[in-house]
């Protein structure tokens, strides 16, 4: 099997090396968060609204889809449940975290509404699952939509259901969205002409319309930073990098750059950390 990356292996490691050891070789559990299944529950009425006539595209269609997506959810993810359920407590308290929830991602839902109208788009693919080959690497993800215009212009769209990052943090979503234009230009001979970043949190788009010398910038960027995983895999050194994403961290306990001892290295960690089926195109949550 060969080698493979997705934009958000690639960015733990960008982000900390030592965080992708924990999440690709050591493969330790970490905590869905409500945010993270609201996200997946967004993610998932968006998604199907465009089953739907054009016409029928409104926002009370989309809030009433709320309660069967989820219900869809929950039946494939029992676990999903309890991250609703708030803290212990009487029937009441139960009832009021659960309703919250419910608002919050109902909100989102409309929030997007005033960002886009779903009646004039008529999407080309939804969570389309996307791979191309890079001299030996495969590169692989999940593109929540692809619009593809009659002349064959592509506009690849992500939706984000946080807020628009600061430009400090900007460039690594942006990252993610130039991975994707790289690997539809390896598939289909065309650069995308837009990119496009839906954040529902606060009601912003960003837009980027990519150029070539951009995606080979990453095609570059990509090569060396595999080449860099490559040697981790093989001298076992994957060496932390404390920052502001820390205190979210569920793995801080065990950094030592907090006072932690990670767990030994696996006998196969050089395989596992190169092992595609760890390569993480499958996410447990939704920013």
């Amino acid at each position: 099997m060969a080698p493979a990356l997705s934009p958000s292996r690639a960015s733990d490691f960008m982000t900390c090396p030592l965080l992708y050891r924990f999440r690709v070789v050591d493969r330790l559990p970490e905590q869905p968060s409500p945010a993270a299944a609201r996200g997946t529950l967004v993610h998932a009425v968006l998604e199907r609204l465009f089953d739907l006539p054009a016409h029928q595209r409104t926002v009370e269609e989309a809030v009433a889809l709320v309660p069967s997506v989820w219900a869809n959810l929950v039946a494939e993810r029992p676990d999903l449940l309890q991250l609703v359920a708030g803290p212990e407590g009487g029937h009441d308290e139960q009832a009021r975290a659960e309703e919250s929830w419910y608002d919050a991602a109902t909100r989102l839902v409309e929030r997007w509404f005033t960002l886009e109208d779903p009646t004039r788009l008529e999407p080309a693919e939804r969570e389309l699952y996307v791979e191309a080959d890079l001299d030996g690497l495969l590169l692989r993800g999940y593109v929540d939509r692809l619009d593809v215009a009659p002349d064959g212009r592509m506009r690849v769209v992500d939706y984000k259901t946080g807020r628009s990052p600061s430009e400090l943090f900007e460039g690594k979503a942006l990252f993610q969205m130039k991975f994707y234009a790289l690997v539809l230009w390896r598939l289909r001979g065309r650069i995308p002409t837009l990119l496009q970043l839906v954040y529902l949190g606060n009601g912003e788009i960003v837009r980027y319309e990519p150029e070539e010398r951009d995606l080979l910038a990453v095609e570059r960027k990509v090569k060396a930073l595999w080449a860099a995983i490559e040697r981790a895999a093989s001298t076992g050194e994957f060496r932390a990098s404390p920052g502001r994403l820390c205190d979210w961290c569920d793995h801080r306990a065990l950094c030592p750059a907090w006072g932690g001892t990670p767990p030994p290295l696996p006998q196969n960690a050089a395989l596992l950390a190169l092992d595609p089926r760890a390569a993480g195109v499958v996410e447990v949550g939704v920013d």
